[in-house]
């Protein structure tokens, strides 16, 4: 009783003893607090700051020039040189770049130690720790796709449990967004104060010690997995993003413009108005040019004409359309819905060309002439002349007249890559069957125009009754086969003047002859398929100016020698051959390394007196071009972006340079079309000595294929080139009008670029499975969906 007592009289008294303690109580508790919440504030952004730093120094320097191919060559040579070579020699890293990088280490390790409880709770960590976990890289792709910077998504329905934690994350950094900005803002002046060079010096170190950082994650934000190859890929200039730059309320103008929510309404798309509908190829249905034209007499109306204003439409979906299906059974059917035309069923089914069967349409591998399979006529072809030697000798075939190209589908079981070819005419959607069979195929047509390749690449040429009048007009179609085809190469022609004696058929097959004498072809062999019932011809194109300069007449005409046999793009046609390549160093003088050794080996023309695309030695910049994009292609194409390859058959490289990144796919079943865009350095040439395929092309025109045909568009450094003399929306349209439903779109590009992209990207209701940007440069990841707009534009 006397202690109670005693405790309410002091409770009644006013003592300032007691008023002190309580107090001290107060404030203690209050500091507790506030050291709590230092602490924690403290040991979170150091970590975000560390990964920003790592992340930084992941990137490296060639990819600059990379994405600067034409200045490079033009005028940055010895820079590019520079900072390409510093990629892949290691052993020359200045001590000052490891001394650059102690600090920061010193700085941040402690609180990591400190803490390491604190990092479940940042969104750091759902980016992959070890190489079998990049899966967990790209999660909440689905409903969080807002996030930017280092912040990188992907679709796996086995981590939407893990949507409820990213959220109450979020809700965390959010809290300490102030103190991160003034950090933040720190770091990046500091790293504004390094050079270009420094950087790559410091890059020479990451990859120098690259084993050491996988075994050591609390040192290595992005160990060395899927994603830290994203940062190399990257164009690393000064200043960064956080990791968390979505959450941080981040004052960069290029961050707040891409998260504008107005993004999404600053596009009004509209279905196309053209006749042409679900296949409509803007350059080749350009009907108010065709109706203008004042003859058709060399299939003018089959060439390309584009308009005047690229369109920005999209091309409606055909009804019921699907996923197509996969590579090796779609080379057999495809859904009928897909492609809902029967004409070329009904006209050509008796030569098992197609077949429509319930909701397939059935190809039985047949054509006009191999009735009974295209396997056993490349065979015949292949007995005939063992020299042939598919897949070996002879890897890339031109296929004239292709029909739905069972002959170049079928000649991927002989490891050989045929470019088929055929106009859109009355053979309705050919082209269109072929490449939903996964086979590769253009629109395009022998008429007045060369054909968009450089000379002197194709291995072989094949027409199998593709109905061109070689023999008229001097012969101007067959010598355009000849600037193409290779010295020593051959031209397999498979049509009824071989075979019958027919009156029609003796006179072609006499003026053939005589033509085929003229030009100096040799006719190596002539042989008749007797299951088939068909014969063929098969003459080789001279090696050398010899037989040229034995002629009694000089008819075809040769070249002029200002006459450039690699100018290809809307080229007249002329009737005349041009000289072989004399020299041991000329491109063509020999041919090239058998299949598949020449994939890898730099073509035997290409040396260190020439100065190669990004500003090296031209041998040593397509060496290290292969070897960037065989990292890039492993570690983060493959493995690191959540893309399903089983299901990628069609792709395409806008803007391919040596064609290193199709030569890194060559383990995924999958054919890449390289296109050399028509103000990029010359470079085709070279993709095809590797045993690779492409053609020229201006991307601020449609290009010639069918809507819905390209499974993947991979697109480095092209977008920003194109701003500067296209539309983009434009360019972005003729992306949508390309690719498929559920197809990818990876960009490589300024970060300006990139955001432009992903805001077009977002209009269409595309699903953005990754989007990454560090100081001016950026990589994304897009998926396009099914939705079309409602509304039809305006009939012009």
């Amino acid at each position: 009783m006397a202690f109670g007592r005693g405790a309410k009289m002091d409770g009644r008294r006013p003592s300032s003893s007691s008023f002190c303690t309580t107090t001290t109580v107060v404030v203690f508790v209050a500091l507790c607090l506030v050291g709590v919440w230092m602490m924690t504030s403290s040991t979170v952004f150091p970590l975000e700051i560390s990964s920003n730093k790592k992340s930084e120094v992941r990137k490296p320097a060639p990819a600059v020039n990379f994405g600067a191919s034409e200045e490079a060559a033009s005028g940055n040579a010895g820079e590019g040189s520079e900072k390409f070579e510093d990629t892949d020699n290691n052993d020359n890293v200045p001590d000052e770049s490891k001394n650059r990088d102690t600090p920061e280490e010193e700085k941040f390790t402690e609180n990591r130690m400190e803490k390491p409880v604190e990092k479940t709770d940042e969104k750091e960590p759902e980016l992959p720790k070890e190489k079998e976990d990049t899966k967990d890289t790209f999660d909440d792709a689905n409903g969080k796709s807002e996030r930017r910077s280092d912040d990188v998504k992907n679709v796996d329905d086995e981590e939407k449990s893990e949507e409820k934690k990213d959220d109450d994350i979020r809700t965390d950094n959010d809290d300490e967004n102030s103190d991160g900005e003034k950090k933040e803002g720190q770091e990046e002046k500091s790293e504004g104060d390094a050079t270009q060079e420094e950087q790559a010096q410091i890059e020479e170190k990451v990859e120098e010690n690259g084993e050491k950082e996988q075994s050591s994650k609390s040192n290595e934000v992005f160990p060395d997995g899927a994603q830290s190859e994203l940062l190399k890929e990257s164009n690393a200039q000064n200043g960064s993003f956080s990791t968390q730059a979505a959450e941080s309320k981040n004052e960069k103008v290029v961050q707040a413009s891409s998260e504008s929510s107005g993004d999404a309404t600053s596009y009004s798309w509209k279905l196309c108005s053209s006749s042409a509908s679900t296949d409509y190829i803007p350059c080749l249905d350009n009907e108010k040019a065709i109706k203008k034209l004042r003859t058709t007499k060399h299939y003018e109306h089959r060439e390309r004409h584009c308009p005047e204003e690229p369109p920005t439409c999209l091309v409606p979906l055909p009804e019921g359309y699907k996923r197509p299906i996969e590579w090796p059974k779609s080379r057999d059917k495809v859904w009928y819905s897909n492609v809902p035309h029967t004409k070329l069923a009904e006209y050509k089914g008796h030569q098992n060309w197609v077949k429509v069967s319930g909701e397939y349409l059935m190809f039985p591998g047949g054509g006009t002439q191999f009735k009974n399979g295209a396997l056993h006529y490349i065979d015949t072809i292949q007995q005939a002349l063992p020299d042939i030697a598919w897949g070996k000798r002879s890897r890339v075939i031109l296929d004239v007249g292709c029909g739905v190209a069972s002959f170049g589908g079928y000649m991927f079981d002989r490891d050989a890559l045929t470019m088929s070819f055929a106009p859109k005419d009355e053979h309705e959607a050919q082209v269109q069957f072929a490449l939903e069979r996964g086979i590769p195929a253009i629109s395009a047509v022998m008429g007045t125009k060369r054909l968009p390749y450089p000379s002197k690449v194709f291995d072989v040429i094949h027409c199998a009754r593709c109905r061109v009048p070689w023999h008229i007009e001097g012969g101007m179609l067959l010598l355009e086969l000849n600037r193409l085809l290779r010295p020593g190469g051959y031209f397999v022609w498979s049509a009824t003047p071989v075979y019958q004696k027919l009156p029609e058929d003796v006179e072609i097959w006499n003026a053939m002859s005589s033509l085929t004498m003229s030009m100096c072809w040799k006719m190596v062999n002539k042989t008749k398929d007797k299951l088939n019932q068909v014969g063929m011809a098969i003459y080789q194109k001279p090696m050398d100016n010899n037989c040229y300069e034995k002629r009694s007449e000089n008819n075809p005409p040769l070249c002029k020698g200002t006459d450039d046999a690699d100018a290809a793009w809307n080229v007249p046609l002329e009737a005349c051959m041009h000289k072989l390549p004399v020299g041991p160093t000329v491109r063509g003088s020999k041919w090239p390394e058998s299949w598949p050794q020449r994939l890898e080996k730099t073509p035997f023309w290409i040396d260190g007196s020439q100065v190669g695309v990004y500003g090296k030695p031209a041998n040593e910049d397509f060496e290290a071009d292969y070897a960037h994009w065989k990292r890039v292609v492993s570690k983060s194409y493959v493995n690191g972006m959540g893309i399903d390859w089983s299901k990628v058959r069609n792709v395409m490289d806008m803007r391919a340079v040596y064609g290193g990144f199709a030569a890194a796919l060559r383990a995924q079943k999958v054919w890449v079309m390289n296109i050399v865009p028509i103000d990029s350095p010359d470079t085709l040439p070279i993709i095809y000595e590797r045993g690779l395929f492409g053609m020229y092309h201006d991307w601020c025109e449609s290009f010639s294929t069918y809507p819905r045909t390209y499974d993947l568009l991979h697109a480095d450094h092209l977008f920003s080139k194109l701003k500067k003399r296209c539309k983009l929306l434009a360019v972005f349209a003729e992306v949508d009008r390309v690719l498929r439903p559920e197809g990818k779109l990876i960009v490589r590009d300024n970060a300006e670029t990139i955001n432009d992209l992903e805001r077009m990207a977002r209009s269409l209701q595309w699903e953005v499975r990754m989007t990454y940007t560090k100081g001016n440069e950026g990589l994304l990841c897009v998926e396009k969906s099914m939705w079309r707009p409602k509304e039809v534009e305006a009939s012009t």
